[in-house]
């Protein structure tokens, strides 16, 4: 007897509410955060130091971490940028919800929404001035 149903769940083919893929993105925006913990520490620790160690955290950005580009320093901190966006945003929404407490799909739906593009928009203008654009 052979059943219909699929032995392996084919991820790409499921399509996820906004609120759903707003709550994913809030976890791995979380887990980025975590991950990147020893980065942001010596960037923070090497900005404050003294004069010299805060010259090669600006050079850091200019020419790079040793064998490490200065563009990809700079995207490892536009993702830290967007993780700290995404994920204090999607945040306060989650507090809007459970202050709330009457919370309906198109709510949740329209919350996801102004999640996402806020949360995009000002990545974007801070990538902007992160990359030296204005």
């Amino acid at each position: 007897m052979h059943s219909k149903r699929p032995k392996h769940l084919n991820l790409f083919k499921i399509t996820q509410p906004l609120p759903a893929v707003v709550s994913i993105l809030h976890r791995a925006s979380g887990a980025l955060m975590f991950v990147l913990l020893p980065f942001v520490v010596w960037l923070f620790d090497v900005s404050l130091s003294s004069e010299a160690s805060y010259e090669r955290f600006s050079a850091a950005f200019a020419a790079g971490i040793g064998f490490v580009p200065a563009f990809l320093v700079k995207l490892v901190c536009l993702a830290l940028i967007w993780a700290y966006l995404h994920h204090a945003i999607a945040g306060i929404r989650h507090v809007w919800m459970d202050v709330a407490h009457t919370v309906s799909k198109e709510q949740g739906r329209s919350s996801a929404i102004v999640t996402l593009a806020v949360s995009l928009v000002l990545t974007v203008l801070l990538g902007a001035k992160l990359f030296g654009l204005f």
